[in-house]
């Protein structure tokens, strides 16, 4: 499994491939190369290096998708994945992982207030006053 957080939880001493590759160091799974390609795919490739300070608030979030991915998992859970973003980085976000999840097959699982974004799935589910409908 793979989470991608609406607060991004990137650690602020580690740089973004260092923050990448830290599920990989866990648990042995993956290497630096790994974390690399990911950063390249989700458009980081040149702001690898750079500390979450240094980055912007879609850069940080790619960041975290990017570490989501990293252990290749079959299922990413993203709470609010655009809460934190302006539309048109939103979008661009959602345009990302909606990609990354159908090249990679995998399956992405999206909680979110955002109705257009809800829209963009391939299947809606909501909840209303504690009841799935």
């Amino acid at each position: 499994m793979g989470f991608v957080f609406q607060g991004y939880f990137l650690l602020p001493e580690l740089s973004a491939l260092e923050n990448v590759s830290l599920p990989g160091r866990i648990s042995a799974a993956r290497s630096r190369q790994n974390a690399e390609a990911i950063l390249r795919a989700v458009g980081l490739g040149e702001r690898m290096h750079h500390l979450p300070a240094e980055l912007s608030g879609g850069e940080q979030q790619r960041v975290a998708i990017a570490r989501a991915l990293s252990n290749d998992p079959d299922i990413i859970f993203a709470d609010e994945p655009t809460g934190n973003l302006d539309s048109k980085t939103g979008d661009a976000i959602i345009d990302l992982l909606l990609n990354l999840a159908r090249e990679r097959n995998k399956t992405l699982l999206v909680v979110t207030h955002d109705a257009h974004l809800a829209e963009r799935g391939d299947r809606t589910l909501r909840i209303a006053d504690g009841m799935l409908g």
